[in-house]
């Protein structure tokens, strides 16, 4: 009966979920384009300063300034980022699946460094979710999807690590195998519609920030105009 549930889900559920998510970024990625080029084409003031954008991109994709700020935190999901992009691309097992299927492979990372790797993955998302919980102000500002979203990541992660480690798992190797599968295949379909999609969106984030607040050097006084309080100090 397993053997089944794992055909399903390795065939026509996998086929599905991974195809959702290759249709769905691109999706998000010409929405957020879009909407980028009706902001700029209708700003007042359309002096954008690209290079600081760019350079603000930089920052954001390579946090080493922003560590200082938030120690704690920042490493974590530092950490948490390069563990779950390093682990499912580069593991062994994945690439052979890619060779298998469409005969591309690339070099992999060894059994130890994805076994600490995937611990990594593991205990910081188990630390964010407990960072955001501590902190009252990001807990105020946190939703739902924000505590379930590292736990969910970090299924697949557990799961596969019982995988390489029978001799720790407490449960039988198919139902562990058909959890692992599963994760990953509710992970594809996560991707595009939640805030995990920031694996292709992030890029842009500054842009979109810039954009949305960049109104025209007088903008601040006709507002005040606006709401009867010009006469007012800020």
């Amino acid at each position: 009966m397993m053997e089944s549930w794992l055909a399903l889900a390795r065939g026509p559920i996998f086929i599905a979920a991974f195809s959702f998510m290759v249709l769905g970024l691109p999706r998000q990625v010409g929405i957020t384009v879009w909407e980028v080029t009706r902001a700029v084409h209708r700003a007042g003031d359309k002096n954008i300063p690209y290079r600081k954008l760019i350079a603000a991109t930089i920052g954001w994709l390579i946090p080493v300034g922003k560590l200082w700020n938030q120690v704690l935190f920042s490493l974590t999901s530092l950490l948490f980022h390069v563990a779950i992009l390093i682990v499912p691309i580069f593991l062994v097992g994945h690439i052979a699946l890619w060779a298998r299927g469409l005969g591309v492979s690339w070099p992999a990372i060894s059994n130890p460094a994805a076994d600490v790797l995937t611990i990594v993955a593991i205990v910081t998302a188990v630390a964010m979710v407990v960072q955001r919980i501590a902190s009252r102000p990001t807990r105020a500002l946190s939703r739902f999807q924000d505590y379930a979203i590292p736990l969910v990541v970090a299924l697949p992660f557990a799961s596969g690590f019982l995988l390489m480690h029978p001799s720790v798992n407490p449960f039988s190797h198919d139902a562990t195998f058909f959890v692992h599968v599963m994760s990953g295949n509710l992970l594809f379909v996560l991707i595009p519609i939640t805030k995990l999609s920031h694996m292709v969106l992030l890029p842009g984030v500054q842009i979109v920030s810039e954009v949305a607040w960049h109104w025209p050097p007088d903008a601040g006084s006709k507002v005040a105009v606006a709401l009867g309080k010009e006469s007012e100090p800020i």
